[in-house]
Formats: C-alpha cells, sequence, structure tokens
C-alpha cells in the first residue's frame, strides 16, 4: 500500500509514487482513489498510466471507475481520461492563477507582505561593527553562517549607496 500527502500538481518529488512506479510488476493491481489525484496534468497522467500498464499492470481508478490495462483496449474509457485528465490540468490553472490574482490584489492594499523577519540585522550589524566575528555571531544569534555574510553583504551595499 503506497499512501502520499503532497500535491499532485506540486512540483515536490512523491517518493511514494516513484516508489510504486519502480516495483511495479506483471500482473500487479494499482488502485488509486481518483484520477486527479494521481496528476494534475494531461502529459503526466497518460504518461504514468502508459507505463504502468506497459509494465503489465492494471490500473483502477475507483472513483472514475476506469481500468486500464494491456489485456484489453478500452479506446472509450482512454478518452474519458483523458477528457477527466484535462478538466484536472485546466482546474489547476484556475486556481494558480486566481492565486496570483489574490496576491497582486492583497499587495496593492498593503495587506500582503511577505514573511515577516525574524532576524534583529541591527543587532547583528552591531556585533559586525564591534568586531565579533561572523561564526560567533551566527552562535549567538542561533543563525547560519551564511546569513550572517548576507545580512553584512546588504549592509555594505545599503552603506555604499548611502555614499554615494
Amino acid at each position: 500500500m503506497y499512501e502520499e500527502k503532497v500535491s499532485a500538481g506540486g512540483r515536490t518529488e512523491r517518493m511514494e509514487l516513484t516508489h510504486l512506479r519502480r516495483r511495479i510488476e506483471p500482473g500487479d493491481e494499482i488502485h488509486i482513489y481518483s484520477i486527479d489525484r494521481l496528476a494534475r496534468s494531461l502529459s503526466d497522467l497518460t504518461s504514468i498510466v502508459d507505463e504502468m500498464v506497459d509494465k503489465g499492470a492494471t490500473v483502477h481508478f475507483l472513483k472514475e471507475n476506469l481500468t486500464f490495462s494491456s489485456d484489453k483496449q478500452d479506446f472509450a474509457g482512454k478518452l474519458m481520461m483523458q477528457v477527466l485528465g484535462a478538466i484536472a490540468e485546466f482546474e489547476r490553472s484556475l486556481i494558480r492563477q486566481r492565486q496570483r490574482e489574490g496576491i497582486e490584489k492583497a499587495k496593492s492594499a498593503g495587506k500582503y507582505k511577505g514573511k515577516p523577519r525574524t532576524i534583529d540585522r541591527e543587532a547583528i550589524i552591531k556585533m559586525l561593527s564591534a568586531g565579533v566575528s561572523p561564526s560567533q555571531i551566527a552562535k549567538l544569534a542561533n543563525i547560519g553562517v551564511a546569513t550572517v555574510y548576507r545580512i553584512r553583504k546588504e549592509y555594505a551595499e545599503i552603506s555604499q549607496r548611502t555614499t554615494a
């Protein structure tokens, strides 16, 4: 049994799906709750299902009541899968578009400012000015050394702009 808690439309690695695809053997029965749980793009959906069927597995989509296997050619079922896959892809595009529009609207209203900064940059700059080493600052502030160097670089750039 493989169960995954990540989005089928996300760009993250889907480890359980990867493990499943590697272990498929002829005669395996793969039951998937819904087409949109497997993939959110039509090209991904068809390539994943084709790969599974080519390896000799039977793929069952429970919600849509569709079955695909190398034993039978179900042209109507394939058409239905492609139509539902195209709808899932379209739905995902609409969600992303609405999300972008919402963020832009919130930004223009001054409500969307991104993640608040949690590091006291002024304190880090004061410590740097006092001669404390970046590694010591990182330990004291419980941050990475690279963060200290990045803050130092940002401060140097700001200082150059104000003196120029």
